[in-house]
């Protein structure tokens, strides 16, 4: 008997204000550090993924930090253990103005549908989308299969929105909640409409 292949998927995953922003007015991170708790919560994610898709904006903040991570004497071994995953994953950056990419990373500067729709053709692959500008395009396009929301209990007020201005409405299925001792709940859903 025929083994049925494993379907292939792309997680959206993000630290959210309860008011829906992912940084502040000012671009400020500050307010979604993660705890020891959340710190290794994400690591254990991180280790089930098989390949990071990155925007231009936020591959160019990871490769200037994760690489030097072991240069920083403050850096705790949970930062040190994501330092040595983030060096060690595959990603895929998908830019129009980089030239070159590091630490295993490949470029790609035109068609990320069509690119996206190969690597979801690989059996089995957990991808994950990081940064807003791609996530959004990855949305709008029906590519993202699950989103993973990691909510702060903390109201920004203004900032950079997780979701930006869509066509039409994503069905949502809500598979998993999970609370954190810091007060930060992930509500994770699956998309009804992705392809």
């Amino acid at each position: 008997m025929k083994e049925t292949p494993k379907i292939s998927k792309i997680i959206y995953a993000m630290s959210i204000s309860l008011d829906g922003f992912i940084e502040d007015a000012n671009g400020d991170l500050s307010w979604s550090y993660p705890d020891e708790e959340l710190n290794k919560h994400f690591n254990e994610q991180e280790a089930l993924i098989d390949i990071h898709l990155y925007g231009r904006k936020l591959y160019e903040t990871m490769a200037a930090y994760w690489p030097i991570v072991d240069e920083d004497v403050n850096a705790t071994e949970l930062e040190r253990e994501y330092a040595n995953i983030w060096k060690s994953m595959p990603k895929v950056v998908f830019s129009k103005t980089l030239k070159k990419v590091d630490w295993n990373s490949r470029l790609v500067s035109e068609n990320i549908a069509e690119e996206v729709n190969k690597l979801k053709e690989q059996s089995g692959k957990i991808m994950s989308v990081s940064g807003a500008g791609i996530a959004a395009s990855f949305t709008k396009l029906g590519l993202i299969d699950e989103y993973w929301l990691y909510v702060n209990p903390v109201v920004l007020g203004n900032g950079k929105p997780m979701f930006q201005q869509l066509q039409s409405k994503i069905n949502l299925k809500l598979i998993e909640t999970r609370t954190f001792r810091s007060g930060v709940v992930l509500l994770r859903y699956v998309n009804s409409n992705s392809k």
